[in-house]
């Protein structure tokens, strides 16, 4: 009930932001075509966002059957992360981007998608790969993965909006507020859905965390795997979430380039402050902070050396380890 109600209070927010800025462009008339468009987004959204986000990133469904023993490893562990979680086994995807990061979406979890970038696959452990696709399936089963597709659908659509106010808003005394008023809302309507945005999801990232942890039973291979991606991911440029940037909050890591700060208008919480909560989890000292990498160096970066093993480590104790 928490979940759906807080599902719809996003919505209605963003959904009067979209309407506000009709306003501004159109008065009346412009108001209620921004509410009819944004009822229809919403719809929209709800059956489609998933497709929509896995499509913008050119992510291709895998499965057991592939030939590739690296992303034949991965299908298996979420298929076997999932039935651990009493899950209706995800679609999987994999996204051709060099930056490491990982999402979930879907409307349901009968419903659900997982992806994960080859960067990630290439940069991480297998048991480190596991922490991540627990995390994201946590989403999955807190029912997260459709406030964040349609939050990341119309945040995107607000901001594109605002922009658009003042070359389409009439002469200044057709706008309501004039010139100043509609600079203001091109200013102002993308922070606001930035903060909407940030209003539930580090809450939401530090509860994957959590539950993550849970249904992998290793909180010590999330930790490690989360100080890995944020070292690598603002060194490697993410061309499609930089274009599209009311998706980053639905990464397990802020794609966006000098974006990763636990500041005013981060989605993410900083990723130390995640770390330590999960090495409490498993009792343990966090591990030691791995070195910013930028792209076009590192080991990583392509090669049979790229590959980690597939072999899974044996976890470091702690009350979560079976």
């Amino acid at each position: 009930m928490h979940n759906h109600l807080r599902t719809f209070m996003l919505l209605a927010g963003l959904t009067a932001l979209f309407v506000g800025i009709g306003y501004l462009i159109g008065g009346p008339t412009g108001m209620a075509i921004a509410l009819a468009l944004g009822v229809a987004m919403n719809f929209f959204s709800y059956w489609n966002s998933d497709k929509i986000v896995l499509r913008m990133y050119g992510a291709r469904e895998v499965d057991v059957s592939t030939s590739d023993p690296l992303l034949r490893n991965y299908v298996s562990d979420v298929y076997e992360l999932a039935d651990r979680a009493n899950l209706p086994r995800p679609k999987v995807y994999v996204m051709e981007t060099e930056q490491p990061n990982a999402f979930a979406t879907g409307r349901d979890p009968e419903h659900a998608a997982v992806a994960a970038t080859v960067g990630l696959l290439r940069m991480l452990d297998r048991r480190e790969i596991r922490g991540v696709m627990a995390h994201e399936l946590a989403h999955v089963k807190n029912r997260d993965t459709l406030t964040m597709t349609i939050t990341a659908t119309l945040a995107g659509a607000i901001s594109s909006l605002a922009n658009f106010a003042l070359f389409f808003g009439g002469n200044d005394r057709e706008r309501p507020g004039g010139i100043i008023g509609t600079i203001a809302l091109m200013v102002l309507a993308p922070m606001a859905a930035a903060l909407v945005q940030m209003a539930i999801s580090r809450g939401r990232e530090y509860e994957a965390d959590k539950h993550g942890a849970e249904i992998s039973g290793d909180p010590q291979a999330l930790a490690s795997a989360l100080q890995k991606i944020e070292a690598y991911a603002h060194g490697i440029v993410n061309v499609t979430a930089e274009r599209n940037p009311a998706t980053g909050q639905m990464f397990i890591i802020n794609p966006l380039a000098g974006r990763g700060a636990d500041n005013l208008f981060s989605t993410h919480p900083a990723t130390g402050n995640r770390v330590a909560a999960l090495m409490k989890m498993g009792g343990s000292a966090p591990p030691r902070q791995q070195e910013p990498i930028v792209s076009g160096g590192g080991r990583w970066r392509g090669g049979a050396t790229a590959v980690p093993t597939t072999e899974p480590r044996k976890p470091q104790g702690g009350p979560w380890n079976s």
